[in-house]
């Protein structure tokens, strides 16, 4: 499973001109599920990613999770993070098929509230609009394998 993650000052995503999800100040997270993921690699996941210290202390430090800001996660699925880019034109062969996936992605985000952090979505499959302010901007890439 792959994610990138931006924190944000605000993000949103639309699907077909209607808000599907929003969140202030927190997390976006783009994820990807490739066809070896498991539900257990989700839920490790989403706690790295709720327990990481990407927003600032009173000092300016990155020292506090998402928890401690009282922010949440947008949650926003993208299986083109598991393209083969290696050609001109990427390759999605890489992607955990759409069924399965989207029950992944589910675990993911019932694994972010069972931590105690709110968590939005887009519209699994749809074609989505993503909206964000980034803060920093702070990015990181996340990976966690069987």
């Amino acid at each position: 499973m792959k994610a990138v993650v931006q924190r944000v000052l605000s993000a949103r995503v639309t699907v077909d001109a209607e808000e599907t999800g929003a969140v202030g100040p927190g997390l976006l997270v783009f994820l990807g599920v490739a066809p070896t993921d498991t539900a257990e690699v989700a839920r490790t996941l989403a706690r790295r990613i709720v327990a990481a210290r990407v927003f600032a202390d009173a000092e300016g430090r990155m020292n506090l999770a998402i928890r401690d800001i009282g922010g949440a996660i947008l949650a926003v699925s993208q299986f083109t993070l598991l393209g083969d880019t290696s050609q001109r034109r990427p390759y999605f062969g890489g992607a955990m098929a759409p069924g399965p996936a989207e029950t992944l992605y589910g675990v993911f985000c019932d694994a972010v509230r069972s931590e105690g952090v709110g968590c939005a979505t887009g519209t699994f499959g749809a074609h989505m609009r993503v909206e964000s302010v980034n803060d920093g901007p702070v990015t990181l890439l996340y990976e966690e394998t069987t």
